[in-house]
C-alpha cells in the first residue's frame, strides 16, 4: 500500500506539534511496512534542523502568496516560478513575520479551498500531475482540512480515495475576520463531501469538527496522536531544583504570558524562592515582540536570571529540557485539540499542569499524568502549580502514571495498526 501525505511545511523555526506528529506518522508507517512519503506544502518541512523528504515543496508559499495578492503574477514565467519556490527563499520567507498568521491570508485561504476555480488552478494542475504520473499512490492522506481545495481533483484525475486528519483547524479559521470566516467554514463543508475518512485526534476535537464541517457519524474515525515512547528517557523523579517547564511556539495564543505572570506569583509565595522557568519551542518574527514585553517583565521583578531558554529543542535536546523540569504547562488561552508535547512530556515523567479547555481535560483524564485548573488565569494556575510542587510523592505517582499510560494508549505503533486498518476498509 503506498500513501502520499500531504503537509504544510513550516521552515523548522518554532516546535510545531502537528508538524512532528506527521513526520512521526509516516516513519511509523514505514515501520509498519507501508509505502509512506511526505509531500510538503507552502514551506520545506523542516525538523530538528533536517530536511523531511527529497520532493520539491508544491504550493511553494511565496509564490501564491504573490499570485493572489496580484493576479498578474499568475502569468509569470516558468524560471520566476522556480526561482520563487527555491528552498533558501521558502525558508527565508518561513522566518518573516506573519508567515504562520491567519489575519490577512483570508482571501488566500477562500481560494485555496476553491480548488480548480481558485487562484491556485496551476499549483494544483502540477501536484496533481506528479502524483498521477510520479508516485502514483493507493490512499492520499491530508493533514487538515485546510488543504481540502485540492481532494476532488485528486480523486477524479488520480483515481484514489483521500482521507483527512482533523486537528486544529478551528484555530485558524475562528481568527479570521467576517464575513471570511463563515464563507470559510462553510467551504469546509462543502468539501467535506470529498472526503471518504476524517481522523480526528481527540474525542472533544471530533464532536466540535462534526458540527462545524456538518460530518457523517460514518466518515470519523477518531484516532488519538502517538509516539514512540522509547525514544524517551523515563525520569520518574523531579529534578533536585524544582522547575517549571513550558514547551511549544513561544507566542501569546500558546499562553507564555499566563505561565509567565504565573511564575512572578509563584517566585513571590514563602516555599517558592528556588523555582525555575524553563522555556524552548522556539518562535516567529510575528512572536519576538510578545515574547521581550514577557521577558521585560520578568527582569522588573528581578526573575530574569531564574529564567532559562533552551535555544534547540531537537530529540537529543529536549532529553536534557525534560530532565531539567519537575512539571509542564502550556496554558493555550483557547485549548488545544491535543497537544504532542503533552506526550513527549509524560513519556519523560514530567507531569502536566493545564487549563481546562479543548482536548486538556481529556488527555489529563485518559493519562492520569496531571492535574487540570480553571479558570486560565495567572492566579489559578499559580495555585495548581503550587500544590502540585509541594507534593513530592503526589508528582511521582503522576510521573509514573503518565509514563505508563503512553505506553498502553497513546504508543504510535498500534495506533498506526489502527490507521492502516481505516485505509483497508476505505480502498
Amino acid at each position: 500500500m503506498k500513501i502520499i501525505n500531504i503537509v504544510p511545511g513550516f521552515g523548522g523555526t518554532f516546535y510545531c506539534g502537528n508538524c512532528l506528529r506527521d513526520s512521526g506518522f509516516v516513519s511509523a508507517l514505514r515501520q509498519a511496512g507501508a509505502d509512506a512519503m511526505i509531500l510538503p506544502v507552502y514551506l520545506p518541512l523542516t525538523i530538528k534542523g533536517n530536511m523531511q523528504t527529497d520532493t520539491p515543496v508544491f504550493y511553494g508559499a511565496v509564490n501564491i502568496y504573490l499570485k493572489q495578492v496580484f493576479p498578474i503574477m499568475q502569468h509569470m514565467p516558468a524560471w520566476m516560478e522556480h526561482l520563487l519556490n527555491s528552498a533558501p527563499l521558502l525558508k527565508f520567507a518561513a522566518s518573516k513575520a506573519g508567515s504562520t498568521r491567519a489575519h490577512g491570508l483570508e482571501e488566500l485561504t477562500e481560494s485555496m479551498l476553491m480548488g480548480k476555480e481558485g487562484r491556485q488552478g496551476r499549483e494544483l494542475d502540477e501536484l496533481v500531475h506528479f502524483l498521477k504520473h510520479h508516485e502514483k499512490p493507493d490512499i492520499v492522506h491530508f493533514s487538515n482540512a485546510l488543504l481540502l481545495g485540492m481532494a476532488v481533483q485528486i480523486k477524479e484525475e488520480v483515481g484514489v480515495p483521500v482521507v483527512c486528519s482533523l486537528q486544529d483547524e478551528d484555530v485558524w479559521v475562528d481568527a479570521m475576520k467576517e464575513p471570511h470566516r463563515e464563507k470559510i467554514w462553510n467551504l469546509l463543508s462543502e468539501k467535506a463531501k470529498d472526503v471518504d475518512a476524517f481522523i480526528p485526534v481527540s474525542r472533544y476535537f471530533s464532536q466540535l469538527m462534526q458540527h462545524k464541517m456538518k460530518i457523517p457519524d460514518e466518515k470519523l474515525h477518531l484516532i488519538p496522536i502517538g509516539i514512540n515512547p522509547s525514544l524517551y528517557e523515563f525520569h520518574p523523579l523531579p529534578p533536585a531544583t524544582p522547575a517549571i517547564g513550558y514547551l511549544s511556539r513561544i507566542c501569546e495564543e500558546n499562553g507564555f504570558g499566563i505561565l509567565t505572570d504565573a511564575f512572578i506569583k509563584l517566585r513571590s509565595q514563602p516555599g517558592f524562592e528556588n523555582v525555575k522557568l524553563h522555556v524552548t519551542g522556539g518562535m516567529t518574527g510575528d512572536d519576538k515582540p510578545f515574547v521581550n514585553r514577557q521577558l521585560k517583565k520578568l527582569q522588573n521583578a528581578g526573575l530574569e536570571q531564574e529564567v532559562l531558554i533552551f535555544e534547540n529543542f531537537g530529540l537529543v535536546e529536549l532529553g536534557n529540557f525534560f530532565k531539567s523540569v519537575s512539571v509542564l504547562s502550556v496554558p493555550v488561552l483557547k485549548g488545544e485539540a491535543f497537544g504532542l508535547y503533552q506526550l513527549e512530556a509524560l513519556a519523560s515523567g514530567v507531569p502536566l499542569v493545564q487549563p481546562a479547555l479543548g482536548a486538556f481535560p481529556e488527555i489529563i483524564k485518559e493519562t492520569g499524568g496531571g492535574l487540570i485548573y480553571e479558570p486560565n488565569t495567572p492566579e489559578a494556575l499559580c495555585g495548581c502549580l503550587a500544590s502540585i510542587l509541594n507534593d513530592k510523592a503526589g508528582l511521582q505517582r503522576l510521573s509514573e502514571r503518565g509514563r505508563k499510560s503512553v505506553e498502553t494508549k497513546f504508543d504510535c505503533g498500534s495506533l498506526t495498526a489502527k490507521m492502516l486498518e481505516v485505509y483497508k476498509k476505505i480502498l
